[in-house]
This record gives structure tokens, C-alpha cells and sequence, in this order.
């Protein structure tokens, strides 16, 4: 019985584990899509990399359903949909990023226009996890730039910046470009999920893995100054680190 009790527990996957002792809830259990680099009233060229981000759930394409996860939409110049039973059309105003994605380029015209994010699940139907509207303007369209030439595939931190102070809960938002980011279940061929390491000065290494495709994490750390980075791990159960971030350097305090 023992022996079947261990071959069980080593044949657990990571993501069944207990969670780090760091990792707390998003204030108020937020549930909600985000732009990480547009604010509302922001004003723009394009092309213009559009980056995306999830609080309270994860990414994962929409090869088949996976409980709390789901796929970014963008919609322009369009309300939130009535019928939140009914899945998205497809049309230029409704843009689905499918297979994981965390980013665009934004090619618009000239003009005033309103974006919002909204997660769907494999069937296309939103599941109530949307982001407030943003207006913003784009002031020129530079038609010199190839909107492909604008990103490579990498992964970053964009929260917290480097060498700032922070307090707790610690917000730590991951950024994955050209990279397809699922739930490590689904064990789809070109995705991969993050993997933190947060390494105190002088002390020991402390890593946490989001294998249930997010795309970040709120922590409550002890104070101390701290090196963070990302790695993007392979879902395909080869473990592999397909890229690496820079490291960014912070202190927590009271």
C-alpha cells in the first residue's frame, strides 16, 4: 500500500501539488481581461504591439474545453454582446486569438475607436471575464512599418519594473510574444506555460509554476531584495525551457 501510495503522489502532475506558501488571491478575487500597455485615452501610431492580460484564470486555445481557462477576444468598436450564451462571430470587429496568444499589432486607420478584451471558452462563448472599454485615438498609421517586424518570441515581466520598490500583495504580470501559452493538461503541440523564480539576495531560489496557463501571479513575499524572472516551459511533457526572460531586480517592503 505504501508503494502504491508513492507511485501515486510521484504520478501527480505539478500543477495538483500545494500551492506556494507566496501565492495569494487577486485583491477582491478579481475576475478580469486587461490591457497591460494601453490606457484609456491613450493616444497612438500604429502599427502598435497590443498586449493582453488575465487575472482570476488561465489561457488555453480552444481545442477542447478546460475548466477555468479560455481565449482572448478583441473587440472593436463594439458594446459587450447581449447574449452572453451565444459564441462570438467572426468579422473584423471581433478578433479571436485562439491558440493562446497574448498579444496583436494593431494596423487601424486614423481615428477614435474602442477596445475591449473578452475570454471565451473552446466554444467561443464569453465567460464573463471581460475588461473595461478603452477609447483611445490613433494619430498615424505608418505604413513603412511591417507590423511583423514589431516583436520576436520571448518571454518578459512587466510588472514589477525593475529596481522599484514594492509592496505587498505583489502583482507580477508575465508577457509571452509570438509564444501560444495553454493549461499544461490540455498538452497541446506549440504551447507552453510559465514558470516564476523569485531569488532572494543571499538566500535560496523560490519557483512556482503555472501550469494551469497563467499569465500572472499575486504574491506576499517577506521583505528583502529579490532577482524575478520567467521561463516558458514546453506543455508537450518534455519540461524543456523554450525561452527565458531578463531578470528583473526588486525590493519588497512593509
Amino acid at each position: 500500500m505504501l508503494a502504491l501510495a508513492l507511485g501515486l503522489a510521484l504520478a501527480l502532475p505539478a500543477r495538483s501539488q500545494s500551492p506556494h506558501p507566496w501565492l495569494v488571491p487577486a485583491p477582491r478575487l478579481a475576475k478580469q481581461a486587461h490591457f497591460t500597455n494601453l490606457a484609456d485615452g491613450a493616444r497612438i501610431e500604429t502599427p502598435f504591439v497590443l498586449k493582453f492580460g488575465l487575472t482570476g484564470a488561465g489561457l488555453a486555445p480552444f481545442v477542447k474545453e478546460q475548466a477555468g481557462t479560455g481565449h482572448h477576444h478583441l473587440l472593436i468598436n463594439r458594446d459587450l454582446p447581449m447574449d452572453l450564451t451565444q459564441p462570438l462571430p467572426f468579422n473584423d470587429q471581433y478578433i479571436h486569438f485562439g491558440k493562446g496568444q497574448m498579444e496583436t499589432v494593431l494596423t487601424l486607420k486614423p481615428g477614435d475607436y474602442t477596445l475591449r478584451l473578452v475570454l471565451a471558452d473552446h466554444r467561443h462563448v464569453p465567460n464573463f471575464i471581460y475588461s473595461k472599454p478603452v477609447h483611445i485615438t490613433v494619430t498615424r498609421f505608418n505604413a513603412d512599418v511591417a507590423p511583423d517586424s514589431l516583436s520576436s518570441p520571448g518571454v518578459a515581466v512587466l510588472l514589477p519594473k525593475n529596481q522599484v520598490p514594492v509592496r505587498t500583495p505583489l502583482q507580477v504580470l508575465f508577457h509571452a510574444s509570438k509564444l501560444n501559452v495553454s493549461h499544461h493538461a490540455l498538452q497541446q503541440p506549440g504551447t507552453g506555460h510559465f514558470r516564476l523564480s523569485m531569488a532572494a539576495e543571499g538566500g535560496r531560489s523560490e519557483v512556482m509554476d503555472f501550469a494551469e496557463g497563467q499569465t500572472e501571479a499575486w504574491l506576499m513575499p517577506p521583505r528583502g531584495r529579490y532577482s524575478l524572472k520567467v521561463d516558458f516551459i514546453d506543455n508537450t511533457g518534455t519540461g524543456a525551457v523554450l525561452h527565458s526572460s531578463a531578470p528583473v531586480a526588486l525590493s519588497v517592503g512593509p
